[in-house]
């Protein structure tokens, strides 16, 4: 859900008590989005503004994000503005989308000056603009150019103007007369809550349904239920209400929803922002994951691209090379012939005593050249197609382990659970090469996760690797020579430890291991597949081979399925 006017001026009433008088201490920009003011007043608290598309607020909130370590340069735009400022107000203009800050600042020679900080949130338009006292914009998080609207260009140096009203009179407005007046000139073939949209602003989609459930559809009732409701809003009776499925958030509001009664779980708060901080934590963790996914898949592919096209490309110049013995074969046979060629000859037929029956074999010459110099090139062509194939065939190799390299860390991202796996992947990029270490910046330190850990149904630890990196770590330090291995067999995936301890683990141990590799693997998806295992001792890294990239010797093959059920209930949390 947006969020609307009428919950803004919720939040603004809530937050008006606490930030008038307060003292911005800290600005921050942990994302693109998102602004965090740490403000000092009656208590310390963290004001969010978040002018993202789907996202867009502004809250109290407790949530905890990680801000770049280089600040943007909006962000130091903000600093030097608003650092050491006093919030005076906090205002909602017209029943708009849109809270005025005005903050009282310093500028480099000590005087006071007014600073008023826009936040508009109206979706795909929502941004923050930070206003000088002569009216004009200093920046804004999105400078914006409307072509036509030359009264409404975002840009520094422009001066401010509030976004344009809707054309819809505002409900606030309206007596009860008005209201009802205004709905009899509505389309009556539309439904009820486009009729109600369609009349009046200042209401959200979200609430234009909620008045028509409540007044049943009924034209006749709909102006006693929009009394009803604009009664409560002006008294200010709002409930932070949540709307929950199974535990997950889908909805949330200032008011119980009765079109929901049945179909979701409503949960009431204590105020709008520990309402906002329920809905959105899970969520922004979430999207904060999938951007970063995303954003190293595209390294990975990037560089799994570039090198399957050198690939493709030593291929085709290995096959050329593929004609170097029958080059060979003809230096020989000119240099025994030589006697029967004389300059300027444009070939010559010899009889080929390399085959059994000594077939006649046409050999062509350069006419410009001896004989012998004919011979001599057509070995120095041979020495060169056999250095290049020696060459070619090592970078093929070489190439395609990189290729199987490069496929592994791409599966292992799109399974990484938490911002701290990217982060271990990255960092094992950027250690093998694949992503470039910025220069100048700092690398922020991320708390190291260990392997993922299950206890088996018969009491055996099993641990299981989230990265190459790891997994190397997993089976060369961590696992004892005792313990048992397993791993998908041809196809990428985890390396899955059972700690053995001396024993000799039952076989459900071993198939529950086993359905764990399979699980956290490429063939998660595919049906029974084959899991080999071995003792520890028996795994052996090859010196100078990438991360995750194992020998071994003396296994067991075992045939199994992903059971993500069985995954859930053996980990440990």
């Amino acid at each position: 859900m947006a969020l609307d006017a009428i919950l803004l001026s919720g939040i603004i009433a809530e937050l008006r008590p606490k930030i008038i008088g307060a003292r911005i201490d800290k600005v921050q920009q942990p994302e693109r989005d998102k602004i965090v003011l740490s403000v000092r007043g009656s208590e310390n608290m963290r004001l969010l503004i978040d002018a993202g598309a789907g996202s867009g607020r502004l809250q109290q909130t407790k949530m905890s994000f990680e801000n770049p370590a280089e600040p943007p340069m909006f962000c130091m735009l903000l600093r030097k503005y608003l650092t050491g400022g006093r919030i005076e107000t906090i205002e909602q203009p017209n029943w708009e989308r849109l809270a005025m800050i005005n903050i009282t600042s310093r500028n480099e020679l000590g005087d006071n000056v007014d600073l008023r900080l826009a936040v508009e949130l109206m979706g795909r338009s929502s941004n923050l603009v930070l206003i000088g006292s002569d009216g004009r914009i200093i920046d804004c998080l999105r400078r914006m150019d409307y072509g036509g609207d030359a009264e409404r260009r975002l840009l520094p140096g422009m001066i401010y103007r509030l976004p344009p009203k809707q054309r819809k009179p505002l409900i606030f407005d309206l007596s009860q007369e008005e209201i009802v007046q205004t709905l009899a000139q509505s389309d009556t073939g539309k439904s009820t809550d486009k009729r109600i949209m369609d009349c009046f602003s200042g209401l959200s989609p979200l609430v234009c349904r909620e008045l028509a459930c409540r007044s049943g559809d009924n034209a006749a009732f709909l102006p006693e239920a929009i009394g009803a409701f604009l009664e409560s809003v002006r008294a200010g009776e709002l409930t932070p209400t949540l709307l929950t499925e199974d535990g997950k958030p889908k909805e949330y509001s200032f008011m119980q929803l009765k079109q929901y009664a049945g179909v979701y779980d409503a949960r009431e708060f204590e105020s709008f922002s520990e309402l906002l901080d329920a809905y959105y934590s899970k969520r922004d963790i979430m999207e904060r994951r999938r951007r970063r996914s995303k954003e190293l898949s595209h390294h990975v592919k990037t560089a799994r691209d570039r090198i399957a096209r050198k690939l493709a490309v030593q291929k085709t110049e290995l096959q050329k090379c593929s004609e170097r013995d029958e080059i060979r074969r003809n230096a020989e046979l000119l240099t025994a012939n030589l006697y029967r060629v004389k300059k300027g000859d444009s070939s010559v037929t010899v009889e080929d005593y390399y085959e059994p029956d000594c077939p006649q074999r046409t050999i062509k010459l350069d006419v410009l050249k001896t004989p012998q110099s004919n011979a001599a090139a057509m070995f120095k062509e041979y020495n060169k197609l056999k250095t290049a194939h020696t060459h070619l065939t090592a970078l093929i190799a070489d190439g395609e382990k990189q290729l199987e390299y490069l496929n592994s860390v791409l599966d292992e991202t799109e399974r990484a659970e938490t911002e701290d796996d990217l982060a271990e992947i990255k960092a094992e990029l950027v250690g093998t090469g694949y992503i470039k270490k910025q220069r100048g910046t700092k690398e922020r330190k991320h708390k190291k996760q260990g392997p993922m850990r299950f206890a088996s149904s018969d009491g055996f630890e099993i641990l299981v690797g989230r990265s190459n990196a790891q997994n190397d770590e997993l089976t060369t330090k961590t696992a004892r020579r005792t313990d048992i291995w397993l791993h998908t067999k041809t196809v990428h995936g985890s390396h899955v430890i059972i700690s053995c301890d001396g024993l000799t683990p039952p076989e459900k141990t071993i198939e529950e291991a086993a359905s764990l590799a399979v699980f956290y693997s490429q063939a998660r998806e595919g049906g029974k597949t084959q899991v080999d295992y071995t003792m520890v001792r028996n795994v052996r890294k090859p010196s100078g081979s990438l991360p995750g990239k194992v020998i071994y010797t003396d296994y067991s093959t075992i045939s199994v399925s992903a059971d993500e059920a069985l995954a859930e209930k053996l980990r440990v949390k």
